[in-house]
């Protein structure tokens, strides 16, 4: 399949977007990559590429920037565990990735790669790494944005039963260059490595260097079975090996308070208040301490074993993060 057809991407200027939009280029792809007006191109300055201006919620442009596309890679998404109104995220997430792949069958595309997450599955009680198998409830899932992705993937599927090939790919949390928002995990690796983050909560969760997840997805468009579902991670880490590292990488001595949860929510609540005054995403929630209970562990053998999916150590991941984050000015 490798370089036969041009391959639409959307979601192509942000961070996982760019990483993609770089893979299927160096696997032979023609690529499109559909943009909003209002959206930064620098992380997909001097590519070669061709844009098509569109949103998920005008059908018209989804239609046109589909025009003589053989694949679609459905990557757009509101990725924030925080907002003062959760019903954009839903308005993106779930219609949004309605629309697109409602038009995708419509164009007649040949495969699509929708880019799920982990957030739709539940980690496992014992500790052991979860794999595809273990669904998470819409119902159960805390906060807007795990709700809207699982109810997007429900959407995914049941079209999927009715004509759309669709490949799914669950990526873990993906952490390196181009993170231009940047990311609630790239707001927490600045905050580290700029020793604003005295002290931690017992959690852990599974890191993957993003172009390994983009290259994951275009072994997903050549390899994957239409109806399956691959997770795309790395390594199990826990937080306070994450923060050691980061600490190791620029130079600083790493937290060493741990703190009970129980606490900290009265911040959480302080914290989402004075957002809804700056409109900046606040560093601490009550859905992200809700979330840390759990160990977010995972495994990635089918991909591995299906379509020879391969991850780096995190570690590389982190220091190249670090590097970007950097050189562009985050670092203070």
């Amino acid at each position: 399949m490798s370089g036969q057809g041009r391959v639409l991407i959307t979601g192509a200027s942000g961070f996982v977007g760019s990483a993609l939009v770089r893979a299927f280029l160096a696997a032979g792809y023609p690529v499109r990559a559909l943009v909003r007006a209002t959206s930064p191109l620098d992380n997909l300055a001097g590519l070669a590429i061709e844009c098509a201006e569109g949103d998920l919620g005008e059908p018209t442009s989804l239609a046109q920037a589909l025009s003589g596309v053989a694949y679609i890679v459905h990557a757009a998404a509101d990725y924030r565990l925080w907002a003062r109104d959760p019903a954009a995220i839903t308005r993106t997430n779930v219609e949004g990735t309605r629309t697109i792949m409602q038009a995708a069958m419509a164009a007649r595309v040949e495969r699509v790669v929708y880019t799920s997450s982990v957030a739709t599955l539940a980690p496992r009680t014992d500790g052991e790494p979860a794999d595809e198998t273990s669904r998470a409830s819409e119902r159960s899932a805390i906060g807007a944005y795990k709700r809207s992705k699982i109810a997007a993937e429900h959407v995914v599927e049941t079209l999927t039963r009715n004509g759309l090939p669709a490949v799914i790919v669950h990526p873990s949390t993906p952490i390196g260059p181009r993170d231009i928002r940047p990311t609630p995990t790239g707001r927490m690796i600045v905050a580290a490595a700029s020793g604003q983050m005295p002290a931690f909560v017992d959690t852990g969760l599974n890191l993957v260097h993003v172009d390994d997840v983009a290259v994951g997805h275009v072994a997903a468009l050549e390899r994957g079975e239409v109806g399956e579902r691959y997770i795309l991670g790395g390594d199990n880490v826990v937080l306070a090996d994450m923060l050691r590292s980061i600490a190791a990488l620029v130079g600083r001595r790493p937290p060493r308070l741990r703190l009970p949860r129980a606490p900290l929510y009265p911040v959480a609540v302080a914290t989402e208040w004075l957002a809804t005054l700056t409109e900046r995403e606040p560093l601490l929630t009550r859905d992200g301490l809700r979330m840390s209970r759990q160990r977010m562990f995972f495994t990635s053998s089918k991909a591995e074993r299906e379509l020879g999916y391969r991850a780096r150590p995190h570690l590389e991941g982190l220091r190249d993060a670090i590097d970007w984050f950097r050189h562009f000015g985050y670092l203070h």
